[in-house]
């Protein structure tokens, strides 16, 4: 095994910190390449670079870089699931607003919580229980849609 100075081994880890996806990988696979029979456990353990990360660069050198899909990752929106949901929300939360008293503002005010939006959802429009998401995220496209949640107002006694 080759003997290699401080000042290359920390060249060779912030080349390899720089680098991003199949390039980064294609970078640790020659380098091990470069470095012979024994490459991987060295790189490992003298520059602590992955050895499953170094396997998957050895590939891309052989059959070319294997593109990184980071937009398919993660959960999709619920309107992509459910195209239909603002619009059902909408009509449950319409029969049940009001504009402000005041007009002062745009606001559109609802009694309705978002329990009681996704219980009407169920009953009235046929989504089922699993499909539909949680209150939370109803409440927040609730509020997305221009609807704010009026609080019931306590009676307040009399002045004398």
């Amino acid at each position: 095994m080759l003997i290699i100075s401080e000042d290359l081994k920390t060249t060779y880890m912030e080349t390899a910190k720089v680098l991003k996806g199949s390039e980064r990988r294609m970078f640790m696979a020659r380098m091990v390449k470069a470095l012979g029979r024994g490459g991987q456990t060295w790189a490992e353990r003298e520059l602590g670079w992955c050895r499953d990360t170094i396997r998957k660069g050895q590939r891309e050198l052989e059959n070319g870089p294997i593109p990184d899909n980071f937009a398919a990752r993660g959960r999709q929106r619920t309107e992509k699931r459910l195209p239909k949901l603002l619009d059902d929300i909408r009509a449950v939360v319409d029969g049940q607003s009001q504009t402000d008293p005041t007009f002062q503002s745009q606001r559109l005010y609802t009694r309705l919580t978002a329990k009681a939006v996704r219980q009407q959802l169920i009953e009235q429009h046929g989504y089922t229980n699993e499909e539909l998401p949680c209150e939370d995220a109803i409440r927040r496209r609730i509020n997305a849609l221009g609807y704010t949640l009026r609080p019931v107002r306590k009676s307040q006694p009399k002045k004398r």
